[in-house]
């Protein structure tokens, strides 16, 4: 009875803070400007004087997936270079920092164009090349103020300096004081406006050490890397975002700029800001920096699309450490209208101890540690893979976990779901919308990306609608379009002894 009573209770609460939110939601429209400027970059200002800060979001529609060929992981490097300088920040002469850093180019070039020689390479004079080109960078690196750009920015309040990059896109963001709204403008456009590969190599060696630390030296992430490359073979997702390795050992900071000028342009950016600001005043202020950014018109969109899957193709990979089981479908990408059914599959099959793979996997049988499946898979911007996951608990084998993933899955194609998992379904999407406008920082997130994915901010509040339409016939027929044999890709980790292990590493079949 107290238990029947505290379940009441809790959803009561619920009720009433989606109320309260929806009507916060139908006041967005008050709170929320946007404009996009004369050079094609679009602002969007949400006013919230909760707390006298503000946070912003930067949105650039490019990631991993438009590196260019034979130069993957440039994408991600600007995130590492995002807080370098400009040539007003992070220098002590730039005058002659930029002529030092035009002789690095020069003497890269010279060393790549003898490194990579086919036939007649000349060894003593390409140690010769790379010490000129090493000397090259040392002389640049003389005009560097390390990390003055980070200190301006938490020396004025800044908090939580960062950037990302996935496959699909890449963030900056920070939040900082209210009264540090004009240096933000300033000190963010100015990033675009006068971009500096300063310290590009040393930063290109972390991104290196980093390759073979997740990946490399990761059986978890060697398998992923591997398991994603079987799943895509034509679809720009068979890049990984970290690069491969050739490539983080050959792309220049020439090739950096070119990226840069062709999608760090304003038509391609979202830049959010919410928190104590007035549009009024705060929308001049960015108009008057950001639109120094030139105008171009938007790179092209086309891309590779991935032919469908006609037969299941496997990963196994023999390691001396804990085992692993993986499985990806195909599906759609995020503008399908079944979208919000594989949402709700998710939460159906992972979210907490009451979904369907904890309790059969974890709880019920004990075989394994953890269970889940999520859509994603690598991205979510183009077609992309719904995912299944397990780790088997010592004694049981990545085959148990097939079996037991799949009997969940069959129960998904012929079985509707209950009215109690549908309803919970419903009101978690509703919760977990509420817990993502909590801060300034995740709601500018969240206005920003919605607003480069679909031209529209509102889109946030309309995936709970589609949500809150899906009937249990739905989720049958997804599930039975899914997931099925032929459009299945499997990657597994089987423990190895370390005398089966010299013996040879398993790969893809």
């Amino acid at each position: 009875m107290k238990r029947r009573f505290l379940i009441t209770l809790v959803i009561v609460l619920v009720s009433f803070a989606i109320l309260s939110t929806a009507q916060d939601i139908a006041s967005f429209e008050k709170r929320i400007t946007v404009k996009k400027l004369d050079n094609g970059l679009t602002v969007i200002i949400c006013e919230r004087p909760e707390a006298p800060v503000f946070s912003f979001y930067t949105h650039v529609d490019a990631g991993s997936a438009q590196d260019p060929l034979g130069k993957t992981g440039l994408a991600h490097m600007f995130e590492h270079m995002a807080f370098k300088g400009t040539d007003k920040i992070g220098t002590k002469d730039y005058p002659a920092e930029k002529a030092a850093l035009a002789q690095v180019e020069t003497a890269y070039t010279a060393y790549l164009a003898e490194r990579d020689k086919r036939m007649g390479r000349d060894e003593q004079k390409l140690k010769q090349l790379e010490t000129a080109w090493q000397d090259a960078v040392k002389a640049a690196n003389q005009y560097v103020i390390p990390n003055q750009f980070s200190e301006i920015v938490e020396r004025n309040g800044g908090e939580g300096i960062n950037a990302s990059t996935d496959l699909d896109e890449t963030n900056y963001f920070y939040s900082l004081p209210q009264n540090r709204l004009e240096l933000w403008a300033y000190l963010e456009s100015e990033r675009f406006l006068h971009p500096v590969m300063r310290e590009f190599y040393k930063e290109r060696n972390v991104v290196i050490e980093e390759r073979r630390l997740r990946t490399d030296s990761n059986p978890t992430g060697r398998l992923l890397e591997q398991f994603i490359t079987a799943a895509f073979q034509a679809s720009q997702y068979h890049r990984p975002t970290i690069g491969w390795m050739s490539d983080l050992n050959s792309f220049s900071a020439t090739d950096a700029l070119h990226f840069f000028d062709e999608y760090y342009i304003p038509s391609n950016m979202v830049v959010t800001v919410v928190g104590d600001v007035k549009a009024s005043e705060a929308m001049p202020m960015i108009e008057k920096y950001f639109g120094r950014i030139p105008s171009h018109p938007k790179p092209d969109e086309r891309t590779t699309t991935e032919p469908p899957q006609n037969s299941e193709r496997r990963v196994v990979l023999s390691e001396q450490t804990q085992p692993l089981y993986l499985e990806g479908y195909h599906r759609p990408d995020y503008r399908d209208p079944d979208d919000a059914v594989y949402d709700a599959i998710t939460d159906l099959m992972s979210e907490g101890r009451t979904s369907r793979l904890y309790r059969a996997l974890v709880r019920d049988q004990k075989i394994a540690s953890a269970s889940a499946g999520f859509s994603g898979l690598p991205g979510n911007k183009y077609p992309h893979l719904f995912a299944f996951y397990a780790f088997p608990l010592p004694g049981h084998k990545p085959d148990e976990m097939a079996g037991a993933i799949h009997a969940e899955i069959d129960k998904l194609k012929k079985e509707d779901i209950s009215d109690d998992e549908l309803k919970m379904i419903k009101t978690r999407a509703k919760a977990n919308l509420i817990r993502s406008l909590d801060s300034n920082s995740g709601l500018a997130t969240e206005l920003g990306l919605n607003q480069a994915r679909y031209d529209d901010w509102r889109e946030l509040f309309r995936e709970v609608d589609r949500i809150d339409k899906i009937t249990k016939a739905d989720i049958r027929r997804v599930a039975n379009k899914t997931f099925t044999d032929n459009n299945r890709t499997v990657g597994l980790i089987e423990t190895t002894t370390p005398a089966a292990a010299e013996v040879g590493q398993g790969g893809a079949q």
